[in-house]
């Protein structure tokens, strides 16, 4: 590749500053450190970069022994999106299970404790947490990370949550702009189309916004969406009529007044990618506005970051974008770093000792009271193995695969020799329900039987399944891990509002007469 430019130059460096992709491996590679000292200021981290807390610190060492003001970024909402305990599943229950339960100061508390160990790997901005109002229960992408669908519950606990992860040290990043709830397409796949008015937006979309902003958000993320009552041809990230016209601009001219780092959610998202190329659509995102450049969820290599870099130092020199808005972008991706910095050397003191005062138990706090438990019939206590039939779906891209969830792993620690089996994967989705049933009735012999669903109301199959097993097995235990949109049913009927390892504990506490 022909770069451009030299590294040493201005232009080239700002460029850079203005990037925060990502990379493969458990330690830095040569070629990152190299572009680390040529100006690049950030770095995203994804669950293929962690092994453990330790490994990660190293990591982050490294890191900051090349650039002591990197900013080191990470998706780690807790509950079903997460990165530091991606092989295990997260210690924290997520959006939905702390707007169930409603106590601002738990989400405050929990939030806290996140951005602790967060800060104590070295971790200093974390894309999170969601902003949006799941207005749509049959959204395939946000769902359970949303604290709900109540703009103003939503709003109180997306600010505690803002407070309670900075005053951890940790810059906290509002998602995502300007509200990705009311969609019925995953915007990982394509381009979501809001079709709802200004006036909606205001009164529902924006409120959480507002929030994060009067809170102190340090970053916004913008939302690969088109909204027509903004912007009718470019989706929210690449409009200049969202990012300036909207977020940036002052309260008095009917802007949220935001004046902190805009990112953009990742530029290899089909909805960006398909439709415009990473390289046209990250010149056009720092064109309307955005500050910093996601990419590395799947791009993840230099030859990214040198495309990206040519292209917006090209975009320039063609005067397709200007060099002052350039100039801007990267000062503040700077200017976030110096606070990081600051807020990380503020937390020395917490009654008397080093750094924040550690709450392990927080998120399982929060997942125990997030559970809503319906009975529906004479229901005893297990006190024999019993036999998990988890219903599982298709994962959205950002949740991933690859991170456990259910209730199997803790109802078996409780009452060992419970067994479990996976139904409802691609091909199983298309099994007869009567089939699936007697195949899950004949694993199970005599064992109590624990179905465990997620999202049932987005699914025919999963209901169809879960109604036939009930017609043959009406003492069956049912778990809904994602939205509990459909009527409780099972002789015992638990919500857990998240498919987090600790809402898997929660639950089975109660299967189990805990």
């Amino acid at each position: 590749m022909t770069t451009l430019v030299r590294p040493s130059d201005t232009l080239t460096r700002d460029a850079l500053t203005v990037l925060q992709p990502g990379f493969t491996g458990t330690s830095a590679p040569d070629w990152l450190l190299r572009r680390l000292g040529e100006g690049l200021a950030s770095v995203g981290l994804f669950g293929r970069n962690i092994a453990s807390p330790d490994q990660l610190a190293a990591l982050t060492a490294e890191l900051r022994a090349e650039r002591e003001d990197i900013l080191v970024a990470i998706d780690e909402e807790g509950g079903d999106v997460t990165r530091l305990e991606v092989r295990g599943g997260s210690s924290f229950p997520g959006n939905l299970a702390l707007g169930a339960v409603d106590d601002p100061r738990l989400t405050h508390d929990v939030a806290r404790e996140l951005g602790r160990r967060l800060a104590e790997c070295g971790v200093n901005l974390n894309w999170a947490p969601s902003a949006d109002v799941n207005s749509n229960p049959s959204n395939p992408v946000i769902g359970v990370r949303s604290f709900g669908a109540d703009p103003l519950l939503v709003a109180r606990h997306t600010a505690a949550y803002v407070e309670g992860l900075q005053s951890a040290g940790v810059a906290a990043c509002a998602k995502h702009f300007p509200g990705h709830g009311d969609t019925a397409v995953d915007s990982h796949h394509d381009l979501p189309r809001i079709a709802a008015d200004l006036r909606t937006l205001q009164e529902r979309e924006l409120v959480p916004f507002r929030a994060a902003i009067a809170a102190g958000t340090k970053a916004v993320m913008s939302a690969h969406i088109l909204l027509p009552a903004l912007d009718g041809t470019l989706p929210a990230t690449l409009s200049r009529n969202v990012l300036t016209g909207l977020l940036r601009a002052p309260v008095s001219e009917g802007g949220l007044g935001f004046e902190g780092l805009i990112v953009t959610d990742g530029m290899e998202m089909q909805a960006i990618s398909a439709v415009y190329g990473i390289e046209r659509g990250s010149v056009l995102a720092i064109a309307a506005g955005a500050d910093a450049i996601c990419v590395g969820g799947g791009l993840a290599d230099e030859a990214t970051v040198l495309r990206l870099r040519d292209a917006l130092v090209r975009a320039v020199r063609d005067g397709e974008l200007s060099e002052k808005r350039l100039a801007d972008a990267a000062a503040r991706v700077r200017a976030l770093a110096r606070w990081t910095r600051s807020a990380g050397a503020a937390q020395g003191t917490l009654s008397g000792e080093r750094g924040v005062a550690p709450a392990p138990e927080a998120g399982l706090v929060a997942a125990r009271r997030a559970l809503r438990v319906t009975r529906n019939g004479p229901c005893e206590p297990l006190r024999a193995p019993a036999y998990v039939a988890a219903f599982t779906p298709v994962a959205n891209i950002a949740v991933g695969d690859e991170t456990p969830w259910g209730v199997a792993a803790e109802l078996g620690r409780l009452l060992p020799g419970t067994e479990t089996g996976t139904y409802g994967n691609a091909a199983a989705a298309t099994t007869d329900a009567r089939a699936r049933t007697e195949e899950i009735l004949r694993a199970a012999g005599e064992r109590r039987i624990v179905a465990v669903v997620r999202d049932a109301h987005r699914h025919a199959w999963m209901t169809d399944a879960l109604d036939a097993l009930l017609d043959a097995r009406p003492d069956t235990v049912v778990v809904e891990m994602g939205l509990p949109q459909a009527p409780p049913r099972g002789a015992l009927h638990i919500a857990t509002h998240g498919a987090a390892r600790v809402c898997g504990r929660a639950a089975a506490e109660v299967i189990a007469g805990g």
